[in-house]
């Protein structure tokens, strides 16, 4: 039998919308602002943030970008020795001037978003703020999400698996155990 969600998407829903207010709080100029979204599940929460966004009224137009980075595959199993990022084939965005909201689904150990954050560095951002559903708060690199939208402090071979739809059929979040090879429901 499948666990329950440790969270389910009416809550998660909720957790969104409360990090788009603090999103707007942090953003001094709206009309400035990019969102980049870290794929996979980081760019469907960033579209979701755009449309709390959007709601709210204060923002209107909203640049969107997606990164692709990768170093572990979902059971965190390594894939890289070190953290990839690959190019889209268009040109690369300028970001001069820009001030630019890095989403991801989960903050782990920051090699991603450490990746992504010179990446964006490198392209001019003005200003880059950092927003994660989830911060598990063992992060082995010098960085903080500026809006985390849930802190959950999980036991090392636990995998806290975000589930986004277009990836999966609902919104939720589930705890897992790894287990050397493969991942186990707990």
């Amino acid at each position: 039998m499948k666990e329950p969600a440790f969270f389910r998407a009416e809550e998660l829903d909720q957790v969104v919308a409360r990090m788009a207010r603090e999103v707007q709080a942090l953003v001094a100029d709206p009309g400035r602002l990019t969102v980049v979204g870290i794929l996979r599940r980081g760019a469907p929460l960033a579209d979701r943030l755009c449309a709390h966004l959007h709601e709210a009224g204060r923002i209107e137009r909203i640049e969107r970008l997606d990164l692709d980075i990768k170093r572990y595959a979902d059971d965190l199993t390594l894939l890289h020795p070190e953290t990839r990022l690959r190019e889209s084939a268009g040109a690369a965005p300028d970001l001069a001037g820009r001030t630019v909201l890095l989403v991801d689904d989960v903050l782990y150990e920051g090699h991603s978003l450490l990746r992504a954050l010179r990446w964006l560095a490198e392209r001019g951002a003005a200003e880059i703020r950092t927003a994660v559903l989830v911060d598990r708060r063992c992060a082995r690199l010098p960085l903080k999400a500026d809006v985390a939208g849930l802190v959950l402090e999980v036991a090392p071979l636990q995998i806290v698996d975000v589930h986004v739809p277009p990836y999966e059929p609902q919104f939720g979040i589930h705890i897992k155990r790894r287990e050397k090879d493969h991942v186990q429901e707990p």
